[in-house]
């Protein structure tokens, strides 16, 4: 087990519309700076592919990415003891403080990237926030059960909001 505090900081402007939250960064995006990290997690393939954007390579591809297309992203967990990426290891989670993404964003729909994003974010950050959240299943490589067209067609759900 390894104490993690997030260091990424959140995605949105005042036009987001959208926010997708994960649990907490893989050690990949922890070294590359930016959510979904891991070369083979499709988070950005179903992104863009649900948006129909060229797929976004750098950082700053990524984060124009979002921005442009009112999508704010982020994470459940401000802090939490984990073995390397496994979400079900989590132990002692703290939220991140969503009082200044939800005040400066226009977010109409909150969207979980996973199970163990949404079982968290239902018990530490709806109480709060009382914005009810739609679970979307990982695009995490552990996820192999649903393919690439099941994950597009499942993100579809955002477009409606947007």
């Amino acid at each position: 087990m390894e104490h993690i505090e997030h260091s990424i900081q959140p995605v949105y402007d005042a036009h987001s519309r959208v926010l997708l939250l994960g649990t907490m960064p893989s050690p990949k995006s922890r070294e590359y700076g930016f959510f979904y990290g891991h070369p083979q997690n499709r988070f950005w393939r179903v992104l863009a592919a649900v948006l129909e954007e060229p797929l976004p390579h750098t950082n700053e591809e990524k984060r124009a990415l979002l921005l442009r297309r009112h999508v704010a992203l982020w994470d459940v967990l401000a802090a939490c003891d984990i073995e390397g990426a496994q979400d079900a290891s989590i132990k002692n989670p703290v939220p991140n403080d969503f009082t200044a993404l939800l005040g400066e964003a226009d977010i109409r729909a909150v969207f979980t990237t996973g199970g163990t994003a949404f079982r968290l974010y239902q018990k530490l950050v709806y109480p709060h926030t009382r914005l009810a959240a739609v679970r979307l299943p990982s695009t995490s490589p552990a996820n192999c059960s649903v393919g690439l067209e099941a994950l597009t067609a499942q993100y579809a759900a955002i477009l409606q909001y947007l």
